[in-house]
């Protein structure tokens, strides 16, 4: 039997249908929990199979933990070793270099930093900021925000250098970005599971947070133009970003779909947030995710940084030893020579002794 453990913050309704779906389509065969953890042994056996992380993010104690059972084999959504690793500046570069529409983004030195590092630490940088130049960039209105944060936390929308300059200073020891404004005319939000499933969702983030009215259902939203471009585009950055479970966030501007925020791991699936139809289209998609991937048996990780940090050439390496392997097992085609000389050998084996055509005569 398989098992499936769900890691959970304060959300309610996604872990409870999640389960409730994976134990019901499970059949017995695969059975899914809320995690229960301890204190953490250096040798802790494999317990889960599957692990969906909901919260790790905002627990160091979870994501270590996540990762020592990685090492064991447990297949964890999203990966921690990449999730630990990643931040939404290194996003927004890795996206427009595979040819995604970002908008202009710079990332800022910190306002503040911890006791120890004196100015002596700091004598690398640039001082003062070129901030008329970076302005001029980056254009208004622009919002500032976390290099690596999520759910909106600390995030402003200035409208010139004066505003920029309040909202800097209230930033402390967080290193943010200041990214342009885009003036949307649409907005879509899209759920992305196992890096080929999307749900492309119209939004307007302009409402408040469990209203209600941020998933707003209309038909026909995007052109079949627009909508398969935004498809390809979120498909293209959760296969880049490896990761299963994501959401992608779009403002479209004259027909170009920016994306804005795509680093969301452990996105919002709550029935009073998105909504019953997009709810249940969540849990059914990585339900059914988890279950095949069971099936079929999950790919196994190499956690070396190399394999993580140039994973093109790993899956090189690996499609290579695979060919090489196949040839050595193939078998060695026969020739018409080969056969020929097959047969005659089985001929002469087959020339009766002496002794046995006389046997077989007297019968």
């Amino acid at each position: 039997m398989k098992r499936v453990g769900i890691l959970v913050g304060r959300e309610q309704t996604f872990p409870e249908s999640i389960i409730k779906s994976i134990n019901a389509k499970g059949d017995g065969k695969v059975v899914a929990e809320m995690v229960k953890i301890g204190g953490i042994r250096l040798d802790e056996p494999k317990k889960y199979d599957v692990i969906i992380d909901r919260i790790s993010h905002e627990v160091p104690y979870y994501r270590a933990t996540l990762k020592r059972m990685a090492l064991e084999g447990t297949y964890v959504i999203n990966n921690p070793f990449w999730w630990s690793a990643d931040d939404k500046f290194f996003n927004y570069c890795l996206a427009a270099k595979l040819g995604v529409a970002i908008p202009k983004t710079v990332l800022l030195p910190q306002e503040k930093y911890i006791p120890d590092v004196t100015s002596e630490s700091l004598r690398n940088l640039e001082f003062p900021i070129d901030w008329e130049g970076i302005c001029e960039y980056v254009g208004f209105p622009a919002f500032l925000k976390p290099f690596d944060g999520g759910g909106w936390k600390n995030v402003s929308k200035v409208n010139s250098l004066e505003e920029l300059w309040a909202e800097y200073n209230k930033s402390g020891t967080l290193c943010m970005t200041l990214q342009e404004g885009i003036e949307f005319d649409q907005f879509v939000r899209c759920y992305c599971v196992g890096q080929e499933k999307v749900l492309i969702m119209p939004y307007d983030p302009s409402k408040p947070y469990l209203s209600g009215m941020q998933y707003v259902n209309i038909d026909d939203y995007l052109s079949p133009e627009l909508h398969a471009r935004v498809e390809k585009d979120v498909i293209t950055i959760c296969k880049a970003l490896g990761y299963d479970l994501n959401t992608v966030e779009f403002a479209i501007k004259d027909g170009i779909p920016y994306a804005i925020d795509f680093m969301n791991p452990a996105p919002d699936a709550e029935l009073a947030s998105v909504g019953e139809f997009n709810h249940n289209w969540i849990v059914n998609e990585m339900t059914d995710f988890i279950l095949r991937k069971l099936e079929e048996g999950f790919e196994t990780p190499e956690y070396r940084w190399t394999s993580m940090l140039n994973p093109a050439r790993d899956s090189k390496k690996k499609a290579v030893s695979k060919a090489q392997t196949t040839r050595k097992a193939a078998p060695k085609a026969k020739t018409t020579t080969d056969t020929t000389k097959s047969k005659a050998k089985t001929s002469k084996t087959k020339k009766e002794t002496p002794q046995a055509k006389n046997a077989s005569n007297s019968k």
